[in-house]
């Protein structure tokens, strides 16, 4: 058996339905794929969002869970319909992706069920905690007691992705271990932000692991799993090497879909 550091996990990434100039095309963004390589040191392919409900419930997600040694849920600019949480009908406005919803949100509940390392990002922590039961601010700007946390309205990739306000790390929790494990010091780090939904009813099972100074929930994890569960708000992908702790959950994360791998690679070799 190789030793531990000499395995390059396989991560997916998964990849939305998206435009291009008419055409239907299957992507994701550059910075997912990035930091999964450099700071989890894994290798990355892209799961296509097919929609599960679209061929007739047989999409192969156990198939796939099977093959992988983890899974980032990416962030994205559509937003996870209400009725997957029993919550109101969105206005006509909102941008959604039902394909996507489809896809990653039993995605989600398979691969934590079969113990896949699984970190959210933005949209990802949402489809983690609506996939587990919990439920979301559809508009999360007009929450009373909450700021606006949508992305600010700017081509410049700097400002969209620059910082924005410190989340509090909940103490004796996950989050806190690994920023001291980092070297970070105190129990705050400044994050960028960028959506427009938000967690509400935070799933059983998860615990909240970051939130921000108006009380909105930043970060959860979930111990109990039979894997390494994450999921931040924010976009942690966006330039890591300038963020030690975002570059330490991309570690965390790969360290365990590193452990995976090796198992996965022992499985077969018996």
């Amino acid at each position: 058996m190789p030793p531990t550091d000499t395995i390059r996990p396989l991560v997916g990434v998964n990849a939305e339905l998206k435009d291009y100039n008419g055409f239907d095309m299957l992507a994701t963004g550059y910075k997912y794929v990035a930091s999964v390589i450099e700071a989890s040191g894994a290798i990355a392919v892209l799961v296509p969002t097919m929609g599960d409900d679209e061929h007739g419930g047989d999409y192969p997600l156990d198939d796939l869970i099977n093959r992988l040694d983890g899974m980032v849920l990416t962030g994205g600019r559509s937003n996870i319909e209400p009725h997957h949480y029993d919550g109101e009908q969105f206005r006509p406005e909102t941008y959604r992706d039902p394909l996507r919803d489809s896809t990653t949100l039993p995605l989600a509940r398979k691969a934590i069920e079969r113990g896949l390392p699984i970190f959210g990002i933005c949209r990802g922590i949402q489809e983690i905690n609506v996939a587990l039961g919990g439920s979301l601010h559809p508009y999360l700007w007009e929450v009373e007691g909450h700021n606006d946390h949508r992305m600010p309205q700017t081509d410049t990739m700097a400002t969209r992705f620059g910082p924005r306000h410190p989340v509090i790390l909940s103490r004796g929790r996950l989050f806190a271990d690994i920023a001291s494990r980092a070297g970070i010091e105190g129990d705050r780090v400044t994050v960028n932000s960028l959506h427009g939904q938000g967690l509400n009813r935070v799933a059983d099972g998860l615990v909240v692991e970051a939130t921000s100074e108006d009380g909105v929930v930043e970060g959860v994890s979930m111990p109990d799993a039979p894997g390494f569960v994450i999921g931040v708000q924010w976009h942690a992908e966006y330039r890591t090497e300038n963020h030690d702790f975002n570059r330490a959950l991309f570690k965390a994360f790969g360290d365990a879909a590193r452990r995976r791998g090796l198992a996965r690679l022992g499985a077969d070799v018996a």
